[in-house]
């Protein structure tokens, strides 16, 4: 596991604002927000705005889990998804489905990005760092 400043085991990732459905809300589970950008993003599909809102965050490696089962209920159909990781795993949400495996496993990695390509994932974003 990846330690905070604390010490503390953390997962560290990222969330675009525009993945979350209109209206929806989740408990962070202890995620610490480390920055936000926005920017124009080319090769779009035709459902996603033309400029996102990434927001990169921590947490504690405990609330990994519950992290992933709230996200996997507010994403966005079609094809949006939001990923982290721990020192030694990587993970990997999709509405309705998460995806784990250690850091480096290309067949868990490929396993997860043949789901993103169902889900309309366009293939330039199934590039997510483990």
């Amino acid at each position: 596991m990846t330690p905070s400043a604390a010490g503390t085991p953390v997962i560290r990732g990222t969330i675009l604002a525009e993945s979350i459905k209109p209206g929806a809300s989740f408990d962070g589970h202890g995620m610490r927000v480390t920055s936000w950008a926005r920017y124009e993003v080319t090769g779009t599909a035709e459902y996603q705005p033309p400029v996102w809102t990434a927001i990169e965050f921590e947490a504690p490696a405990d609330n990994s889990d519950a992290l992933a089962t709230d996200l996997a209920e507010v994403l966005l159909l079609p094809g949006w998804y939001a990923n982290w990781s721990s020192g030694t795993e990587a993970t990997i949400v999709f509405p309705g489905r998460i995806f784990r495996y250690l850091r480096g496993d290309k067949a868990g990695r490929e396993e997860a990005q043949e789901f993103g390509r169902q889900c309309g994932v366009p293939e330039p974003q199934l590039d997510w760092a483990d």
